[in-house]
């Protein structure tokens, strides 16, 4: 109970730092998370560009690079937050693939949200688990460490979707966004998917090669779980004839607006039709076998194998390159692959779990 104690006391006092003069404890608790985020680009802990983030006795290396396609504005969003709530052990990363005409707004508000909201969660599950005499955190299994993660990302998600739909300034009835995070806290991994981004991990076999283990599901409409919780709800699935086999969610009376996949945030016009925004919270303790782990939006896992990505970072000398060259190799393959189809936005992070840094730094391109 000790290393639950001392983390809930120490991050009630960064939050309480913020709390003086105002009277909502919801209201608060945003406010301090949206000040640690501030906190932590002026300490150079946070990224929402392509760079790369190095921390100083950090484990991790982070590598991010976005690419804007042919369809116009860039409308992915990634995330890197070294420290995440001022706990050294703990790094937050997102992929957030925005689509619709709104879809770039939409993307960046759900990934601005989606930290505070989760650091807020995550604080609010740790004091009620600690103020129950009759639990053990340590071993109570309804309650250890993923089970907190994993109520607070699933609540999280419920409350940026309420915020994104009474949030004026974006029209999000036509448009949403993908949002793919992982957290990091010491050896302890969690991962949360809402859409058909990918998060693939790079585990050492014993012949010394990289096997890629994909962690996450791709939440495409023709899954047979969700199609039918999507006709259950008279939505319908189907593809056009023009586009064999990519399979799209349609109202019940009209043929739009079409989306390519099952989750998502925003897009309220089919939100009574079976697209939920509830994510799939996995688990895995890191161990020395596993190398480094890519999150990626779709515009990559749609020309690259998972086998092809986790070759292309691991043969990649210098680390602060790899997101690039994979994101790069990708743009060629839609090049090859797709002729005549706009190239899709691109956008990867790789973040590699056994670093040795002796320096700090947060790199963004000129």
């Amino acid at each position: 109970m000790g290393r639950f104690s001392s983390m809930i006391d120490g991050l009630s006092r960064t939050f309480s730092t913020s709390k003086r003069g105002t009277s909502s404890t919801e209201c608060n608790g945003k406010e301090a998370a949206e000040a640690m985020a501030k906190d932590a680009k002026k300490n150079e802990m946070i990224l929402r560009s392509s760079g790369t983030v190095n921390v100083k006795g950090s484990d991790n290396f982070a590598s991010v690079c976005s690419r804007k396609g042919e369809k116009g504005v860039n409308q992915d969003c990634c995330i890197v937050w070294e420290e995440f709530g001022c706990q050294e052990d703990m790094m937050f990363c997102g992929v957030f693939d925005g689509h619709g005409p709104w879809g770039h707004f939409v993307a960046k508000r759900v990934c601005e949200s989606m930290t505070s909201s989760l650091l807020c969660n995550w604080q609010d599950m740790l004091v009620e688990s600690s103020a129950d005499d009759d639990l053990d955190l340590e071993s109570d299994k309804k309650l250890d460490r993923f089970h907190i993660w994993q109520h607070s990302i699933t609540k999280t998600c419920a409350d940026v979707d309420h915020d994104l739909q009474q949030y004026r300034k974006i029209d999000s009835v036509y448009s949403g966004t993908t949002a793919l995070v992982a957290v990091r806290q010491g050896d302890h991994l969690v991962i949360a998917n809402v859409g058909d981004s990918r998060a693939v991990l790079a585990m050492a076999s014993d012949d010394g090669g990289l096997i890629p283990v994909q962690l996450t599901v791709d939440f495409k409409p023709n899954l047979p779980k969700e199609a039918e919780r999507i006709v259950e709800c008279n939505g319908r699935v189907f593809y056009l004839e023009d586009e064999p086999g990519v399979h799209r969610v349609w109202l019940p009376n009209e043929d739009s607006p079409g989306l390519a996949m099952s989750r998502a945030f925003g897009d309220y016009c089919i939100k009574n039709y079976g697209l939920i925004s509830v994510p799939e919270v996995i688990q895995r303790n890191i161990t020395s076998q596993d190398q480094f782990i890519v999150l990626a939006s779709d515009g990559v896992w749609d020309v690259v194998s998972n086998e092809e990505a986790v070759e292309i970072v691991s043969s990649t000398s210098d680390k602060a390159k790899s997101a690039k060259r994979l994101v790069d190799h990708a743009v060629r393959e839609w090049k090859r692959k797709r002729k005549g189809i706009a190239i899709d936005d691109i956008s990867a992070i790789c973040v590699f779990f056994h670093n040795n840094c002796s320096s700090s730094s947060v790199v963004s391109p000129k």
